[in-house]
């Protein structure tokens, strides 16, 4: 053996895929003991090898446990065990061939079980008496294990190789799971970068380095377009552990997401000197946040803002060009919630702390401004303030939404206040399209009879003219007989 390029063919595996080099020596001793087993082994025996990478000598040992008299099962209990397992083998394909559904089988399989974990059936190949263990170990009990050493062979055959090559790509790859689910699972709710590296069908998988995360369709922003080799960033929301690798799950409609991107350009936050307060977020069309500043003389939202908007302008390019108004918390209900139904325009705000509702009363001219389109500023206002908030005007009902997003308006007469409003805002435009409409509906009336004159007309004309042509020919004919 090579022991130059076999610690360093350790080392190598170990660094690619994450994993201790111990780790990686473990994996192949249980690979050479599975071979050993196979070819030299008998069947119970519990084998194990030792490996020296230093000096690639490798020991092998066979393990037994202690156990009593109270842990043996008897020859009775054997025989009545054996009898069992007969019976529900013949009850079984009883019920197979006539097609009869088996549901007490999970019962006394738990029942046999439960025995089996109080009893074990004798081995001497993998058990060994308490009395026999005392000889060896003056200090041995029950359930210890006991070595023995085993001969060493080199020399294995193709099958017990093949088992050992299972071996070790097995364990390496649990080993790997374990190292990406240990990495990770500290690490839910933060944010991460990544490339993409494969779409299948809806679902996006993007390269985090260690691990691979996929990001749902659930979870993306509606009418966004991921490419191959694009650099995305999101929220780890969920690790686990499954069968085929520890499962990383991303966001990218998670309100946390705009929480993180902004520490990230903002470094007001980072010090503590602004916080966000909440977040309401409606991925892909609008979001609002709430800021506050713990320190005098700062001025939380142009620091979330930043110089000709920046810092705000860099997280709305992240999230695929989502609209983000930012406003300021305050500790009093009705300040806060008059802020955050920005950009209206608020009078007064009236609120039940009991209920936790709030009305809030707008000018005439604001009104669908509050609401917003489909409610959605009052919505959002509702999600980012926890209250039940209701919107009217001076003259109307307008909207009324609550903390969990439904949006209801109140008044069916609301679009045509809007219209009125827009009328009284702009009289002139008003009035002259007032005119058109006039004047098209009275082109509309007189056409039909103008139509009606000038057909008429052309059909009188038409016929004169065949009375005058039908004169001609018969005086012409006339003529020609005087001259005959």
């Amino acid at each position: 053996m090579d022991l130059k390029n076999f610690s360093q063919a350790i080392r190598e595996l170990a660094e690619e895929k994450g994993i201790s080099a111990e780790r990686v020596v473990e994996t192949i001793e249980m690979a050479i003991a599975a071979a050993y087993k196979k070819d030299y082994g008998q069947r119970g025996q519990i084998v194990r090898a030792k490996l020296s990478p230093e000096t690639g000598d490798i020991k092998f040992s066979q393990v037994k446990i202690v156990v009593d008299e109270t842990m043996i099962k008897s020859e009775e209990e054997i025989a009545a065990e054996e009898e069992e397992r007969a019976r529900r083998l013949a009850e079984t394909v009883e019920e197979v061939s006539s097609g009869k559904a088996h549901t007490r089988r999970s019962d006394e399989d738990e029942e046999e079980t439960e025995e089996g974990e109080k009893k074990v059936r004798f081995n001497p190949e993998k058990h060994i008496m308490l009395d026999e263990a005392l000889k060896i170990k003056p200090d041995a009990a029950v359930n210890d294990e006991i070595a023995f050493d085993l001969e060493p062979h080199e020399d294995f055959g193709r099958i017990a190789s093949q088992t050992a090559k299972q071996v070790i790509i097995q364990r390496i790859r649990e080993a790997e799971r374990e190292a990406v689910y240990d990495e990770y699972k500290d690490k839910e709710m933060q944010l991460v970068s990544g490339i993409i590296q494969r779409i299948e069908g809806k679902n996006v998988f993007v390269d985090l380095g260690r691990g691979v995360g996929m990001l749902p369709f659930e979870e993306q922003i509606p009418r966004e377009f991921y490419r191959l080799g694009e650099r995305v960033k999101a929220i780890i929301i969920l690790v686990e552990k499954n069968q085929r690798g520890s499962g990383i799950f991303l966001s990218r409609i998670h309100p946390e997401l705009l929480q993180k991107l902004f520490e990230l350009e903002v470094p007001e936050i980072a010090s503590g000197a602004v916080e966000i307060k909440s977040i309401a977020r409606e991925a892909g069309s609008r979001s609002k946040v709430a800021v506050a500043s713990n320190e005098d003389g700062i001025d939380p939202v142009g620091s979330m803002v930043g110089q000709r908007g920046v810092r705000v302008s860099t997280v709305i390019q992240e999230i695929g060009g989502e609209k983000i108004d930012i406003i300021e918390w305050s500790e009093k209900p009705e300040k806060f919630i008059a802020n955050s139904l920005s950009p209206a325009k608020v009078l007064d705000v009236e609120i039940n702390e009991k209920r936790k509702d709030a009305r809030a009363m707008v000018p005439d001219d604001q009104l669908s401004l509050a609401i917003g389109k489909g409610g959605q500023n009052v919505r959002l206002a509702a999600k980012l303030t926890g209250w039940r908030i209701d919107v009217r005007s001076q003259k109307t009902e307008g909207a009324s939404a609550t903390p969990e997003g439904e949006a209801v308006i109140a008044n069916e007469e609301f679009v045509e206040t809007a219209k009125e409003e827009k009328e009284k805002a702009h009289p002139e435009v008003a009035e002259e399209l007032k005119k058109a409409l006039e004047k098209d509906e009275e082109v509309k009336e007189e056409k039909p009879e103008s139509i009606d004159k000038k057909a008429g007309e052309k059909k009188e004309k038409k016929a004169e003219k065949s009375a005058s042509v039908k004169e001609t020919k018969s005086k012409s004919k006339k003529n020609k007989q005087i001259n005959k």
